[in-house]
């Protein structure tokens, strides 16, 4: 027999996808001030969903940035479990737009996924989790618990106010767990439920190796170029092997870790197939402990001389790059942002001068224990759903909410996103399988099946 929310939910397919074309449409990106009306048309947008879904409070919370869009439903009790129910509203930039097979802002189909920006990451799969509430509310007056509803709209910035905004009104926020509709799923072929993230820290630098840019045939041999300078430095973080050349930055793996990944299937040719780069010739294990438990120092953009049409025969005065680290447990941002400043200073060429500058204030990494309520529900739900039980997998990416509300609230972070990791978010022709929209309104009701009956008194510590 067909749960009749899930039906209601599968019925209005078409009008889910069509509500889902007018939230892409929103131009919502965060971290370019000239999408302000996008971000504005995203809020306005969500606030008229979630009064027509049956929310209460419905208003913006903001404290110095992009505010946040809430509403809460508390009809099912004083001794039923709150949950604080998060996604994000703002997307990365569209850039390189001729790298688009479409409009990045106009939802197109094709070969059975729905192509926008932002879509997968992180409108899709919120949408879906707020929907899903609002069917329980239509079709049953009523959801299995309390729930607050946090849309941010600063993710793709890291989150830069979030923190202040659930300081401001911890009466408000106040909830047992989080379940996040953000952070998504590993892989479409096997049920997982995700455990831990790494942390994050970013820097900028600036090189300079003279005041002035300079004529390549006046100077050339005699002035040091910024470019060759900034290469060298760059090249100096890691050693052959692409191994992190800082010191201390090193983490040390046990044969426990090692026997739990060794314990998950996974095909590391066909993944490097897929992403068009040489095979690795990593084993499985090997693969999943770079990915999850070692961290990354990567060089995201680089820039300085001449890049338009045609030649300009200069030598550059100045060079500048944008460095991020992935961080792993035990890794605070501030002090592994520190070492590799440390050791950019200890490389920098002679002559040279160098700026550098955090650009944001960092994320640690989490890890969800094992036997929290929340977790146990969304794997019972799983379990329902596809008939496989889930593993447990850590992810490589960083979902900044987990650490701000265990720091600020002190909840831990379920995350059952519906966007799966090889969807492109970040990137040209972002994507959303079109199977997951099922596949999301059945877990999500499944999960609500499971929290009915659930108490506050499930989650107390200890």
């Amino acid at each position: 027999m067909t749960d009749p929310v899930l039906a209601r939910l599968l019925a209005d397919r078409a009008g889910f996808v069509a509500r889902l074309a007018e939230l892409v449409a929103c131009e919502s990106v965060s971290t370019d001030p000239a999408y302000a009306r996008g971000m504005a048309a995203a809020r306005a947008w969500w606030r008229a969903r979630l009064i027509a879904l049956g929310f209460r409070d419905v208003a913006e919370r903001e404290a110095g940035g992009h505010p946040a869009v809430v509403a809460r439903w508390r009809g099912a009790g004083p001794d039923a479990p709150t949950l604080l129910v998060y996604g994000h509203y703002d997307v990365q930039p569209p850039d390189p737009l001729p790298a688009w097979h479409s409009p990045p802002f106009t939802l197109t189909a094709r070969d059975g996924r729905l192509h926008a920006r932002g879509v997968s990451d992180d409108k899709g799969p919120s949408l879906l989790g707020i929907e899903a509430l609002g069917a329980f509310l239509a079709e049953e007056g009523a959801l299995p618990v309390n729930v607050t509803v946090l849309l941010e709209g600063e993710e793709e910035v890291g989150s830069a106010t979030l923190a202040r905004i659930l300081d401001t009104d911890r009466a408000f926020f106040a909830a047992d767990a989080v379940l996040s509709a953000d952070g998504a799923r590993w892989r479409a072929d096997l049920p997982t439920m995700t455990v831990g993230t790494r942390g994050m820290a970013a820097l900028e630098i600036t090189l300079r190796t003279a005041a002035k840019d300079l004529h390549s045939g006046r100077y050339g041999g005699v002035a040091p170029n910024a470019i060759h300078a900034m290469a060298r430095l760059l090249a100096s973080l890691h050693d052959e092997a692409g191994g992190i050349a800082v010191p201390g930055l090193a983490p040390s793996i046990t044969a426990a870790q090692r026997a739990e990944l060794e314990a998950i299937p996974y095909d590391v040719a066909a993944h490097d197939a897929s992403i068009g780069i040489a095979p690795s010739g990593r084993s499985p294990a090997e693969f999943l402990e770079r990915l999850w438990l070692r961290p990354t120092l990567d060089v995201n953009g680089i820039w300085s001389g001449y890049t338009g049409p045609g030649g300009k025969t200069v030598i550059p005065a100045e060079a500048h790059a944008k460095l991020s680290l992935r961080l792993v447990p035990d890794q605070q941002p501030a002090r592994v942002a520190e070492a590799v400043a440390a050791h950019l200073r200890a490389h920098c060429p002679p002559g040279a001068t160098l700026e550098i500058r955090p650009t944001r204030d960092g994320s640690v990494a989490t890890s969800l224990a094992g036997d929290h309520p929340l977790l146990l529900a969304a794997e019972r739900a799983l379990h329902q759903t596809t008939g496989t039980a889930p593993i447990r997998v850590r992810m490589g990416a960083t979902l900044p909410l987990a650490d701000i509300v265990s720091r600020t609230l002190g909840l831990g972070t379920v995350m059952f996103s519906f966007a799966t990791a090889d969807e492109d978010f970040h990137a040209p022709n972002e994507n959303w399988r079109e199977s997951a929209i099922a596949e999301g309104f059945a877990a999500w009701v499944a999960l609500l099946r499971v929290l009915k009956g659930s108490r506050r008194a499930d989650y107390a510590p200890g």
